[in-house]
């Protein structure tokens, strides 16, 4: 065929292809608006408060007509009125935003009836309801009409996206990154989860079974989200010793998920390395506790405290809630949320499972806010991202963790879980093919979680009460309980424009900074505790410890739900204690008896060592005891799936990346440390660009900084000039 033959062809092919669009486009709109229209007829049938036509209409055909008009005035004002009313409201707090929108998708409602000849009235609340029910079937229409319509899908995200896509139509050749986070699932279970021949996961066991390969990598002894998340996003976590902890010098508690700790901790990295961070360059942070140097950001903890025209936090909201129906959608799901945690929580008490913890008060608004607003927020803004072409991608899926936390890691509710959050990574996959550029998916986590009673319930007393004990101090017969720490908690919280969770809401023990100025302060982080003496300057010594209270490091360490527990000594240096006078002296490696650390692995000397030299480990860090057989730890928190210290399935996270990337270590070499991620991470953003530096000088650094801790980190900004 000549050359203009074949453009007359690609013309005649490119007119039928927009014809056959444009009709598939009005015959969708008509058959949402008739699906609307019968819900209308329907409605009006059911509820005695709404009625369709005035009182002097008569017959069917009457109420047919109204309520067709009712509907597409109904259609009109929800597609031109609604993304001016949430630009309108983008600073009222976004939690609050969900679910105002019933009431908003009901006030549109009433006008439309106002503008229907013969409309009929409703009452305020029936509005509401029919609003919503209208809402509902007409996005489960144009949703099913669009299954099959690659065209459709494609509009559909490029509306979601807002102006970002259109700006971005032409995008470079080279792909872009998204590297998306699993919070809190582990090497393990994702193996678990992909596996078989009915996987819990069916997209990430295809990527794991073709795409992509699985490696594991171990985290730092303080196995949780701001220690891994600092680490990957900022290329150092020094001196972060837990989720909380509390620093002598300036009296201050420290806890990593809030916003002011969060935007602290990212200015000592960003400090300490001269670097902003892994998405410096066109980057965009979503979801995480730490923003990476991204210009773009939403839910991002350690810009939540800002005000003013550059806090973009909530950003992402706008592109989600500008369409009603997905607001209407994700407040459905929201109530649905809440009311399947609540009937998960009796099933679990009526079947007497153990172990359990209380799930009552806010916690199902809090587990609704972190797996439906969260997660869905979070998927519209990488959709967003993607379609207008951005280099790097950020982003924490929390859902998992937060329900871990509460039900166990591998209880039928977290899968439950996991098949939602699988179906998101393909809505992901789905939205990357109409991206300006091609994107690579880098899954992974920064930690998982480890099952076993909490140490209160095993135990009947809580850390605080045992540290007091030792002290000599008096113990309260009831024993205190310690709320969750879990990221969505805070994350609520700065959604509600709440203050930051004080004293008292779950951070400290009951023996915290509320006890008198002689007495200890105890703090959880998962199965690692802190205590610290604030009435001695400094770091206490074994010496001083015992002269001052010469029970407590024999009642800690012969405890058997204390695995460890590190303290200093002014002759030996750091020194790890286990039950029966057993000593680990981690400066000259020598041993006294059975090691302490042995059960935790070949790993866990070094990673307390490391611990030890932070400016801010506490006093005492007090690791509970693990059970190999069992993989069981015991929370010092009100968690039966807990992370934050060593024992188990906790220390194991995972990468799973593409095979056409370098891999992250050679074969036989451990991956260790969010530090060593990041460095792994950045190669792989400079491989988009051309020809990389050696993998053999990565390994290099990787050995250099295991045999000397530390070095890496005075070094950093060197070595990032050097390769960049």
């Amino acid at each position: 065929m000549s050359a203009a033959g074949a453009g007359r062809s690609g013309r005649r092919g490119g007119v039928r292809t927009r014809w056959r669009t444009r009709g598939g486009a009005l015959l969708r709109v008509l058959a949402v608006w008739l699906v609307s229209s019968c819900t209308l007829l329907v409605l009006a049938a059911l509820l005695p408060d709404f009625r369709l036509r005035a009182a002097g209409g008569t017959g069917i055909t009457d109420a047919a007509v109204t309520a067709a008009l009712g509907a597409g005035a109904f259609g009109l004002l929800s597609a031109l009125v609604w993304p001016l009313l949430v630009r309108a409201l983008l600073l009222v707090p976004a939690f609050v935003l969900g679910l105002l929108v019933f009431f908003l998708n009901g006030s549109l409602l009433l006008l439309a009836l106002d503008l229907t000849p013969d409309a009929g009235r409703a009452a305020p609340e029936t509005a509401v309801i029919v609003a919503a029910a209208m809402s509902a079937t007409s996005s489960a229409t144009s949703a099913f009409l669009a299954v099959r319509d690659d065209e459709a899908y494609h509009r559909r995200l490029v509306r979601l996206a807002g102006r970002r896509a259109r700006r971005a139509a032409r995008g470079p050749d080279t792909p872009g990154t998204l590297f998306l986070q699993l919070d809190g699932v582990g090497h393990d279970l994702l193996r678990e989860a992909t596996g078989g021949d009915h996987p819990l996961m069916p997209t990430v066991a295809r990527w794991r079974g073709g795409s992509h390969r699985l490696t594991p990598w171990r985290t730092d002894w303080s196995s949780q989200t701001g220690a891994s998340q600092l680490g990957i996003l900022h290329g150092s976590n020094e001196d972060l010793p837990a989720f909380r902890w509390y620093e002598k010098e300036t009296g201050a508690l420290v806890v990593s998920n809030r916003p002011t700790s969060a935007a602290e901790l990212q200015r000592r990295a960003v400090e300490r390395t001269g670097d902003r961070g892994l998405l410096a360059h066109d980057g965009a942070s979503r979801g995480n506790l730490f923003s990476g140097g991204a210009e773009q950001v939403a839910l991002v903890m350690s810009v939540a405290a800002r005000r003013g025209r550059y806090n973009r936090s909530r950003a992402g909201y706008f592109a989600y809630f500008s369409d009603p129906a997905n607001a209407t959608r994700t407040a459905v799901s929201f109530v649905a949320e809440v009311v399947r945690e609540i009937v998960q929580a009796l099933r679990t008490r009526f079947r007497r499972e153990l172990p359990r913890v209380k799930r009552g008060g806010l916690y199902p608004v809090i587990r609704a806010f972190a797996t439906v607003v969260e997660r869905d927020v979070v998927v519209a803004a990488v959709i967003g991202d993607m379609l207008a072409g951005r280099t790097a991608v950020y982003a924490d899926l929390v859902a998992y963790d937060e329900v871990a936390h509460h039900s166990g890691p591998r209880h039928r509710d977290t899968h439950q879980v996991l098949r939602r959050l699988d179906r998101s990574l393909a809505l992901i996959e789905r939205a990357a093919r109409h991206a300006p550029r091609p994107y690579r998916v880098v899954l992974l986590s920064d930690h998982g979680q480890s099952p076993g009673a909490t140490f209160l319930e095993h135990y009947g007393l809580s850390l605080g009460d045992l540290v007091r004990a030792g002290c000599g101090l008096p113990v309260p017969r009831r024993a205190g309980r310690t709320p969750s720490g879990a990221e969505a908690r805070e994350a609520a919280r700065a959604a509600l424009h709440r203050p930051e969770g004080a004293a008292g809401d779950g951070s400290p023990d009951p023996a915290g900074p509320s006890a008198a100025a002689a007495h200890p302060i105890v703090l959880a982080s998962g199965n690692l505790g802190l205590v610290s003496f604030p009435e001695v300057p400094g770091r206490i010594t074994r010496e001083e410890l015992d002269r001052r209270h010469p029970a407590l490091l024999a009642t800690l360490a012969n405890h058997p739900g204390i695995g460890f527990l590190l303290v200093r000594s002014a002759s030996h240096g750091a020194v790890v204690l286990g039950p029966a006078g057993a000593e680990h002296h981690l400066d000259t490696g020598r041993i006294v008896g059975a090691d302490p650390l042995a059960a935790f692995g070949d790993g866990a000397a070094d990673a307390v060592r490391r611990t030890d030299r932070f400016p801010h480990v506490a006093d005492l860090m007090v690791n509970s005891a693990y059970d190999p057989r069992t993989g069981a730890v015991h929370a010092f928190e009100e968690q039966i799936g807990s992370h934050g210290g060593l024992g188990g399935a906790q220390s194991e996270a995972f990468l799973l990346w593409p095979a056409e990337l370098t891999p992250p270590a050679p074969d036989g070499e451990p991956l260790t440390g969010a530090e060593q991620v990041h460095r792994v991470l950045r190669r792989w953003l400079r491989e988009a660009d051309g020809p990389q530096q050696p993998l053999e000088a990565e390994v290099d650094e990787m050995r250099h900084e295991a045999a000397e801790p530390g070095a890496f980190s005075s070094q950093r900004r060197t070595t990032q000039d050097k390769t960049r």
